[in-house]
């Protein structure tokens, strides 16, 4: 399994309603160091409406600002039409919404 693809697996155990940030994917896929190959590999999404790249935020709860398929706002819809809670227009409400942790995904450590 490549990098990319224990990513994505670890970015689909993110349940409808919730958040994780780019570092506790990175962590769920071997290396929490990675954070920024997790932005990275969300940005080419292969298959954005199978892997939910819409749940993975910044750890302040903050959307990102180059969200690949549709911007900022489309990141934000998608959020709010799964229920996820925002303290302001662009900050999710972590307390209330971000997943406590994610499996590691065991087929593949990224070092």
């Amino acid at each position: 399994m490549t990098v990319f693809e224990t990513i994505y697996e670890a970015v689909k155990m993110i349940p409808a309603g919730s958040v994780a940030t780019y570092g506790q994917v990175a962590e769920a896929a071997g290396n929490r160091r990675l954070a920024r190959v997790v932005g990275y590999a969300l940005h080419v999404n292969p298959e954005p409406g199978v892997i939910p790249c819409h749940r993975v935020v910044k750890k302040d709860g903050e959307v990102s600002r180059a969200f690949a398929f549709g911007g900022i706002n489309r990141q934000v819809e998608l959020l709010q039409g799964e229920g996820v809670g925002f303290r302001d227009g662009t900050h999710v409400d972590m307390e209330h919404f971000q997943v406590p942790f994610l499996p590691w995904v065991p087929s593949g450590r990224i070092k």
